[in-house]
């Protein structure tokens, strides 16, 4: 994967994340990895640089990069509809000489990054929408053992990829040795909205059904994180971002659903605050951290520190 993907000042809102989708963001990927066509991987080369298709079976692929050695293996679970490339991109918000977290993870241990069905630019096989994130944590589980790449894990997942990573590490405990949450969308985010405000939350976070696009329902979410089985007892890094997305100018755009207002983003902003605050008692041991000087974005906004996230629970990992 490359690193030179630049997040892009002025360019057209569109809903991207649950939070969150938060939400909107003026956000352009550019694309920073090899053109479609590239030789699909097998599990012999598992231990080499990659990127390209895996066949997982049932006809479909899913597209997946990795570079670097070293154990324990991080994969980067991105938000609603971004694609791996948001690993490898720079805001043009910080120095352009700030790393990737991508491209530095990779420099300590081995790093993979993947595409879901209806993110970016559809690397992968499409599939019938909306998803849901246990579907989403069962097609991991499917592209990790077709392709090769070893246990143990430390995942790091962004806004919806938080959920997928979860009912991951629920389902695989022996396979997962240490969570970075990114932001990641929480079960409780409802509780602090009211059932007109939820509509909307789910209005911001469905894009139009024939675009193809990743979306998920979110009382589906609800139940299947309160119904899965405890997280194991691996070392959590939660980071929550210090600003809203939601911005007087973002609000002021003209592109947002009806009911997008004032009152809305506040409302949303108390409740992703409030939902972010219990999210660490779910885990044995976890270490939260709210500075951090970020929006949602916090992997474009301060990556340094999602980097030096993943690199502590690697280090506590590989002490153990």
């Amino acid at each position: 994967m490359g690193h030179d993907g630049v997040r892009r000042r002025g360019d057209p809102l569109r809903a991207r994340h649950p939070l969150l989708a938060i939400v909107f963001t003026a956000v352009l990927l550019t694309a920073c990895a090899p053109a479609d066509g590239t030789p699909a991987t097998t599990p012999t080369d598992a231990a080499a640089d990659r990127a390209g298709g895996v066949d997982i079976g049932d006809g479909r692929e899913l597209y997946l990069e990795c570079h670097g050695s070293g154990s324990p293996t991080v994969v980067l679970v991105s938000g609603l509809g971004d694609s791996a490339e948001v690993w490898s991109t720079q805001s043009e918000e910080v120095d352009q000489d700030s790393p990737t977290v991508y491209g530095d993870v990779a420099g300590f241990t081995r790093v993979c990054a993947y595409d879901r069905p209806g993110t970016g630019a559809s690397r992968s096989t499409e599939v019938a929408q909306p998803t849901s994130a246990q579907t989403s944590a069962d097609d991991l589980e499917a592209l990790l053992i077709a392709s090769g790449e070893a246990a143990p894990f430390v995942l790091a997942g962004h806004s919806y990829g938080g959920p997928i990573v979860r009912l991951f590490a629920s389902d695989h405990p022996n396979e997962v040795a240490g969570l970075v949450l990114v932001d990641g969308l929480s079960e409780d985010l409802g509780a602090g909205l009211t059932p007109a405000q939820e509509a909307t939350f789910e209005q911001l976070n469905t894009p139009p059904l024939e675009s193809g696009a990743e979306f998920f329902d979110f009382t589906t979410l609800v139940t299947e994180l309160r119904e899965s089985s405890p997280v194991p007892d691996v070392p959590v890094i939660v980071l929550t971002a210090g600003t809203p997305q939601l911005t007087p100018d973002v609000l002021a755009s003209g592109q947002l659903p009806p009911g997008v207002d004032q009152e809305f983003a506040d409302a949303l902003w108390a409740a992703q605050t409030a939902a972010q605050d219990l999210l660490p008692a779910k885990f044995t041991r976890a270490v939260h951290i709210t500075d951090t000087g970020s929006d949602h974005y916090i992997h474009l906004e301060n990556p340094a520190l999602v980097i030096d996230s993943i690199r502590d629970v690697v280090v506590e990992v590989r002490g153990s």
